[in-house]
Parts: structure tokens; sequence; C-alpha cells
């Protein structure tokens, strides 16, 4: 089985899937937050619903990226009201996904974050086919939106300067490694990368506007080669 999660900002790290398990990408989580060892909770059946639509998971993916945003610049970057997003961050923070800043703001415009220590999403265990189909699709809504980023860096760099490529060149990689392996192998793989992003990836969190420092997204995948079918290719 495969896992994807997701947590509040800097680290993303999907776990693809086959069609017989998945759980949301993710990040880490900002200084105001922890992370508990091993994987984040489970989202329950009522928040899956409530994040069962496009904008709100565009919303929830923007959130790390962009930092805190209001409804207002939300509707910007989105194309839509100012009173549609804040509609759907109101449905988003009932299920304790977004969350507004502390200490930012007027009652009137309103800051708001992803929720610190993430969560995830598995299409296993569900009792129902409708639940594993909305986890399922959540899942690629999600994998479809990283995969617009990945395609937006490499149209971008046909068109930046020399110096900014000179200052980026060895900063940026894709990398696709072919193996076979084992269940309990592939397990050791994952366990070895969270040892990896604890002690590389995490230290890295809350360094928003730290001279020469840019939002990046780091993708690590582990998951089985099969057809439509489950079987290996």
């Amino acid at each position: 089985m495969a896992t994807a999660r997701k947590d509040s900002s800097g680290r993303q790290a999907d776990r693809g899937t086959p069609s017989t398990a998945s759980r949301t990408p993710r990040a880490v989580p900002d200084p105001a937050g922890s992370t508990a060892p091993g994987p984040p909770a489970e989202l329950g059946p009522a928040a899956l619903r409530a994040l069962a639509h496009p904008l709100r998971i565009r919303i929830l993916d923007l959130l790390p990226i962009r930092g805190p945003l209001t409804a207002s610049k939300l509707g910007e970057i989105v194309g839509e009201s100012s009173g549609s997003t804040s509609y759907h961050l109101r449905q988003l923070a009932k299920h304790g996904l977004v969350r507004e800043v502390e200490g930012k703001g007027t009652a009137r415009e309103r800051w708001w974050e992803r929720t610190p220590g993430g969560f995830s999403i598995s299409s296993a265990g569900k009792d129902s086919p409708a639940g594993r189909q909305t986890a399922e699709a959540v899942n690629m809504e999600f994998l479809r939106l990283r995969n617009e980023r990945v395609m937006a860096f490499v149209r971008t760099g046909q068109a930046v300067d020399e110096e900014t490529l000179k200052t980026w060149q060895g900063a940026a990689t894709f990398v696709t490694t072919n193996k076979w392996a084992t269940p309990a192998q592939t397990k050791a793989v994952i366990e070895a990368w969270e040892r990896f992003a604890a002690e590389h990836l995490d230290p890295l969190t809350g360094q928003e506007g730290e001279p020469g420092a840019v939002p990046f997204e780091v993708h690590f995948d582990v998951f089985p080669t099969v057809d439509p079918h489950g079987n290996p290719l």
C-alpha cells in the first residue's frame, strides 16, 4: 500500500498510490505547531466530505505556498469573489484544516493559514465505495495541482535570465529511480526518508522573509508501478 500526506507548510512529500490506497501529500508544519512521530491523523468522513470541493482543495494547497492570506487575496489568486473564498475558508475551519492567524487582521479582514500538524487521507478502510471514491478524488486533485506547479517551473526556466539560471544551477532536480523491492524494503526506504526530512527539511521551517529564501517544494514518491488492474508493469 502507498500513502501520501500533507502538512501545513514547507515540506511536501507525496507518497503516490495505486487505486488501492492513498493519502494526501504532506508538508512541514509551521513553527506554531508540532508534528508527533508517525503519520499525521487521517481525516474523518465529515472532514473528507468538506474537502471534496476543487476550490477548497486549491485553497488548502495554496496557503502553505503563499503564506497566510485574506479571503480577498485568495479571491484574486483563484479568480473568485471574496465572499466565495470566505465561505470556503469557514467550512475548512470547521474541520480544523485552516485557522485564523492570531494577532493579525481585523474583524473585517481576517488572515488565514493552514492548521499545523498535517493530515492524511486514505482510500483504504473506507466502509463504502463512495467514501473510497471521495478519498481518491481528493488525492487526484492534490496531485494534479502539484503537477501543474512542476510544469510551471519547467516552462519558466525557458524564459529566465542567465544570472538567475546561474544562481539556481544545481538547486533543482527531477529524479526517477526504478527498482524491484518487497513491501518491507519499500517501507524501510520511506522510514529513511522520514529521518532525512526531520534532519534536513524541518529546520528550514519559518524562513519566510529571509534574504535569498524563496518557497520551494520537495517531492518524494514511493509506489508500485502497476497497470489499471493492479498488475505489475
